[in-house]
């Protein structure tokens, strides 16, 4: 299901570059949005919400000197789709100016900035996640960096929204133990095609006859990227290691590199393949984290 999700999210590179042969970036995402959590309510008849871990919220406040109010679920989904947005916008308008294959890799980062900007808050990580960044960051160069030693555009946007992208997964790391996981994505999804519609309408010249002329983009968009895959994801983390999922999921890139080649015709050059292999290599890397004896028994 994993490897699943990752192919959907792969291709869904292709959907939104060939989207934009129809409509905005902002439009797009409002569409695609509105769509995924539309495509989410049935669910809601079908899933019963999650109890809430409300131990561990107890035990999370007591070591902070008392205990607060749980975040609520609407504020919870707005901070969300409000990173969601950032995220999504970066990545949808540098598409227009990169490829797919680019746009998959440079996202595919977030599974490396995710542990280093959690630095911030305290928590500490291991040589394997800056041997992994090391490589990311040389792959970057060979992919990316141009003859006159400047980020490409394009890329450049990639790159800024994969920083909201791990911020995205922080967030909803803190969350996803305090409030049902399928309501938070519902509201962040929502909340996110607002933004982007009153952004539409703001930037841009929304026209129902392009949108519907972009159906099929879209729908891939909408529908698989964002409630299939959604769905796939939530039943196989129930089973997978979080950091196998990682490292399954982190083949996006490589989905991506595939579709933008059967799909849009896009070549990546000797240079371009060896800096998606540093950065590939340097995302599995930075999932790889010895287990101490402890860990390993309380694991089983």
């Amino acid at each position: 299901m994993l490897l699943v999700t990752a192919a959907i999210w792969g291709f869904a590179f292709v959907a939104q570059r060939v989207g934009m042969d129809y409509v905005g970036p902002f439009t797009f995402n409002a569409s695609r949005f509105f769509l995924g959590a539309i495509s989410l309510l049935p669910l809601l008849l079908l899933i019963k919400p999650e109890p809430l871990q409300a131990g561990r919220d107890q035990q999370v406040s007591d070591q902070q000197g008392g205990y607060k109010k749980r975040m609520p679920l609407w504020l919870g989904g707005f901070l969300a789709g409000l990173l969601l947005f950032m995220g999504s916008t970066f990545q949808q308008v540098g598409l227009q100016y990169t490829t797919a294959g680019n746009a998959g890799f440079i996202t595919g980062l977030y599974i490396i900035l995710v542990p280093i900007i959690a630095l911030l808050w305290g928590q500490k990580t291991g040589k394997h996640t800056w041997f992994g960044a090391l490589l990311a960051v040389l792959g970057l160069y060979m992919l990316s960096v141009t003859d006159d030693f400047s980020l490409a555009y394009g890329d450049l946007l990639q790159l800024i929204g994969a920083v909201f992208w791990a911020g995205h997964v922080l967030l909803i790391g803190w969350l996803s133990p305090r409030m049902d996981a399928l309501r938070l994505s519902i509201v962040q999804f929502f909340t996110c095609g607002i933004i982007s519609l009153i952004a539409a309408f703001t930037t841009e010249t929304p026209e129902i006859g392009s949108i519907i002329e972009a159906w099929q983009p879209i729908a891939y968009a909408g529908l698989l990227s964002v409630g299939v895959a959604y769905t796939l994801q939530v039943f196989a983390q129930k089973e997978a290691p979080a950091s196998h999922a990682a490292i399954i999921l982190s083949l996006e890139a490589v989905f991506a590199v595939i579709g933008g080649y059967l799909f849009l015709n896009e070549l990546l050059t000797m240079k371009g393949l060896m800096g998606c292999g540093l950065m590939l290599a340097g995302m599995l890397v930075s999932q790889f984290e010895p287990k101490s004896k402890h860990q390993v028994e309380t694991a089983h």
